[in-house]
């Protein structure tokens, strides 16, 4: 893992600093994740309506 050595470094600030990168990154994927999944539900419909919309394509 490539962040691993700015995190096991001596000094704390470096260390942490990494640590909130990564938590900055992650929270980016995941704002990324739910605007997809929103944009699908939008399009595409619940769970409950696909199942539908295949039930009434296989009669």
């Amino acid at each position: 893992m490539p962040y691993r050595t700015y995190i096991e470094v001596e000094d704390p600030e470096t260390a942490a600093n990494t640590l909130a990168c990564l938590i900055h990154q992650a929270n980016y994927l995941l704002d990324q994740q739910l605007r997809q999944l929103e944009e699908r539900f939008l399009k595409e419909g619940g769970f409950t309506e696909r199942l539908y919309r295949k039930r009434r394509e296989s009669r």
